[in-house]
């Protein structure tokens, strides 16, 4: 291992450039750097990180395992020289043997623990065999054979019947249960699987293992796909996790829709299932409705799901399929399989904040994390630290609390009446700030308007909540699951929270919720009828407030607890208290990146596009106590042959209008104009599909408006059909079928349209993770630079902070650079769309002459930048393009 590897694994002969990534890989985790990894799409990063990581994993597993036996044979080589000497001895040397004893234990300790770890790695290795030989297994299970038929039985009972509960139960699992401080006991850690000490073999060790990390699902899955394709696809130990939202198969559940809800409904089931019902003879009894469980929760069929996913990869689709089969539920299977696997496939969230990493049971101490699509590793960190409350929130939350303490109090611990109070007391300083008063309709309250920004230490002061400890509240919330035990008081009694009518339990109970159920239905009637669409609006409002509040309200209480340095709170009054809000705003994300990379034994950070990596050194990496010897950089350039790209850059028009898309000269008639009469000159000669990226939603919505009224539209609709990005997500998906199907029409059908034209906007939901390869992407085009909003405060406080802490250079601030390199990776990501195989080829058009700058041009990709001719005027520029595609063609010819 020390000298690296000079051949890899791999599905087919690797380019050079695969072969230079994996070996820089396997150096990189070898020696446990903190590596940087560039290599853009289309030259096969996916397979180069799974092939060149799962190489040194085999190496480093196989390397223990000898010098774990060669350790265990020189432990039992010392003993038995001991032991030898010892029975030579006369026995009048007694006490020598026994002191001989003690001095040797340390090695007897030693060779004990060896031989338990090759024990463990020997049965771990026999099972995961004779599971990928389809044996069955046998598990000395208590559990009786029919359990499966009476899991269901409880189910159905629990819709169809009602039956009888003991009185003074009543409510019992909405109550907070006694709340011990620090010295609470740390049984609610286990969160599957065993159900007794009896379970053994439902919790086993960490091995060394590589954690995989990306933006979204559909990279994630991508990613196992390349895994199955992989040569150690048969020998690898894979588990992708997710949320109980992707993960969850049990329908009643799954129509719940919001993530709290599924999370809150799971755990009662949970819950539910461990009770036992407790019936006095003579006891006054209620009736009420059984409490559910969930069928797919059973420590047996778990067991078997978690061997079935360690022993074949499966994606997420696979194991929903699989759950289904084996009756078995994806969430806690995967959670079980953790210690075992040797590769984790998880979203960004989940490994990179702390609450959410404990919860899903990882572990980093001593492993590997890859964090892959990782340009935006920074702002992806400060976004999952963020945290944002509006007023109605606020006030809603204040309601339900106050309600469910009243309705409680009895049955409640002085300690917990203690903590609610003092949670009641923060949120009311909260709604205090924001110029408002809890108990009175948000929306009726009105606020001056402006934007404050402050520090923790001031905002807490401002608020008057200064001597309330924060911290003592976040273990509080960690601890009691107060939000849980809210949520579920507020769907008992609240349902949907817009029923016209109280519920009809009792009078005594009616008068309990009568002010939780007004508050609810005033805040749900004047949200509908001031929507555009008051049955959607009416639907998405049902079921926000069905939802309690307050794992907004935790998630920023937990913000505070920031260093005063490392944020800011910025308080937003609109007008209306409903309106306004409170916004923590995290400004240092090394401080949260720091514990991944001191835990770590290794993190690497790849993508298609890093640059500019100075940059992202000194936010993420130095800033978090990373010293430069530890960080290793590998970037390389593309698989395509040099005459398959061209990327231009234009200074001006057709008309000699000069390009300059600023703020100020965006919106004149004269550039949307221009803009027109380049696209339609680029649609006459490059064939198939053109995307057009613009800086906004609202610039692209003006700019097509004034094509409407000059006629510029109808030109280019004549030549190609004309797409435009929607807003909505769920929309997408159809865009871009029809985009595809509308190129492939034009293909066959010479003598209709030449193909089609998308109008995206960058930074939207067609600007990253979309493949235009082929004739879906032979020409991005990038409308203007899309610089961030300097006007905004929130960007002025970070550029603020970052001038004052991190090092001048290049006679910039790093402020400035902050808004440079914001906008050059979201062009980098936007015409990276296109070229995504070796024989794929495409046109780039800048249209903006600040891309002619050389500060500018070094920021984009070198395989790009190396390629990027610079046109003062229109025609050299059209001329070159044209000559790209007749070229082409006449090759395909």
């Amino acid at each position: 291992m020390e000298n690296g590897r000079v051949q890899f694994p791999f599905p087919y002969q690797p380019y050079n450039i695969q072969e230079q990534f994996m070996k820089a890989l396997y150096s990189a985790l070898d020696q446990g750097k903190v590596g940087i990894f560039e290599s853009p799409t289309g030259t096969g990063k996916s397979l180069s990180l799974i092939c060149g990581a799962l190489s040194w994993l085999t190496d480093y597993e196989e390397k223990r395992k000898q010098e774990a036996a060669a350790l265990l044979h020189d432990g039992e080589a010392i003993i038995s020289t001991s032991t030898a000497q010892s029975s030579n001895s006369s026995s009048s040397a007694e006490p020598d043997w026994i002191t001989d004893f003690v001095q040797k234990k340390p090695e007897r300790d030693l060779v004990s623990k060896l031989k338990d770890e090759e024990s463990k790695r020997k049965k771990r290795e026999e099972r995961l065999e004779m599971i990928r030989n389809n044996v069955q297994l046998k598990y000395a299970m208590k559990r009786k054979s029919c359990e499966d038929d009476e899991a269901y039985k409880l189910l159905q009972l629990s819709k169809e019947e009602q039956t009888e509960t003991q009185g003074d139960q009543e409510d019992e699992e909405l109550i907070i249960p006694e709340y011990e401080s620090d010295d609470e006991s740390k049984t609610r850690s286990r969160f599957c699987g065993a159900e007794d000490d009896s379970d053994d073999d439902l919790v086993e060790e960490h091995i060394t293992k590589i954690y995989y990390c990306s933006r979204t699902h559909s990279q994630l899955a991508q990613f196992v796909h390349e895994v199955q394709k992989s040569p150690f696809s048969k020998d690898i130990s894979l588990v992708t996790l997710g949320s109980r939202q992707n993960l969850c198969i049990n329908e009643e559940v799954r129509r719940l829709g919001s993530i709290q809800h599924i999370n809150d409904r799971c755990i009662e089931m949970q819950k539910n299932k461990h009770e036992k019902p407790q019936h006095e003879e003579g006891a006054k009894r209620k009736r009420g409705q059984a409490k559910s469980v969930c069928p797919y929760y059973k420590a047996s069929a778990l067991q078997q799901m978690r061997d079935d996913i360690l022993g074949t990869v499966h994606d997420i689709e696979q194991m929903l399929k699989l759950g289904r089969e084996k009756h078995s539920c994806p969430y806690y299977a995967t959670r079980l399989a953790v210690p075992p696997a040797q590769l984790v496939v998880l979203p960004y969230q989940m490994l990179l904040h702390e609450a959410t990493r404990k919860a899903a049971g990882i572990q980093l101490k001593g492993q590997v994390v890859i964090i892959d699509e990782a340009h935006n590793l920074s702002d992806t960190l400060s976004c999952i630290h963020s945290a944002e409350l509006n007023g109605a929130q606020l006030c809603r939350v204040h309601s339900q609390l106050t309600q469910y303490a009243e309705r409680y109090k009895s049955r409640l611990k002085a300690k917990n009446l203690m903590y609610i109070k003092q949670i009641l007391f923060v949120i009311e300083g909260l709604v205090r700030v924001l110029g408002g008063k809890v108990g009175q309709n948000p929306q009726s309250q009105t606020t001056q308007t402006g934007t404050e920004m402050l520090s923790i230490n001031n905002f807490l002061f401002n608020a008057q909540i200064d001597n309330i400890n924060l911290f003592k509240l976040k273990r509080y919330f960690e601890k009691s699951l107060i939000s849980r035990k809210l949520g579920g008081f507020v769907e008992k009694y609240a349902g949907s929270g817009v029923s016209v009518h109280t519920p009809s339990c009792s009078n005594k109970e009616n008068r309990r919720t009568e002010g939780l159920n007004r508050y609810l239905q005033t805040l749900q009637s004047n949200q509908s009828t001031s929507a555009s669409s008051v049955d959607q609006q009416g639907s998405e409002t049902e079921k926000v407030l069905s939802a309690s509040p307050m794992m907004q309200v935790e998630g920023f209480f937990m913000a505070l607890t920031n260093s005063n340095t490392d944020g800011r709170v910025v308080v937003h009054r609109q007008g209306t208290l409903s309106e306004s809000s409170v916004k923590f705003l995290l400004l240092n994300p090394a401080v949260h990146f720091a514990q991944v990379l001191k835990q770590c034994r290794a993190v690497i950070i790849a993508g298609g596009t890093m640059q500019p990596v100075s940059d992202f050194k000194q936010e993420l990496l130095f800033s978090a106590g990373v010293g430069e010897e530890r960080i290793t950089e590998f970037s390389c350039g593309h698989v395509i042959p040099p005459e398959n790209i061209l990327p231009l850059v234009l200074c001006s028009g057709p008309s000699g209008q000069e390009l300059d898309f600023t703020f100020q000269n965006r919106d004149s008639p004269r550039m949307m104009d221009e803009t027109g009469r380049i696209l339609s000159n680029i649609c006459n000669v490059v064939p198939g599909g053109v995307v057009c990226f613009l800086p906004s939603y609202e610039y692209l919505r003006r700019i097509v408006s004034h094509w409407e009224a000059s006629g510029a539209l109808t030109r280019l609709a004549n030549k190609k059909k004309i797409f435009q990005e929607p807003k909505k997500a769920n929309q997408v998906e159809q865009v871009l079928s029809e985009f595809s199907r509308c190129i492939q029409r034009c293909a066959v059908d010479a003598g209709g349209l030449s193909g089609a034209l998308l109008f995206s906007v960058v930074g939207g939901k067609m600007s990253e993770g979309i493949n235009f390869s082929d004739d879906l992407g032979r020409c991005v085009v990038m409308v203007g630079m899309p610089y961030p909003n300097i006007k905004s405060p929130e960007l002025q406080e970070k550029m603020s902070y970052l001038d004052k802490h991190l090092i001048h250079s290049g006679g910039r601030s790093p402020g400035q650079a902050l808004i440079e390199n914001l906008c050059m990776k979201a062009v980098n990501q936007s015409i990276g769309r296109a070229i995504r195989h070796r024989g794929d080829y495409s046109s780039i058009v800048m249209c903006d002459r600040r891309y002619s700058r050389p500060a500018t041009l070094s920021k984009l990709p070198v395989w790009i930048k190396d390629r990027t001719s610079t046109h003062t005027t229109f025609g050299p520029a059209f001329a070159a393009l044209r000559k790209f595609f007749l070229e082409k063609k006449q090759k395909q010819v």
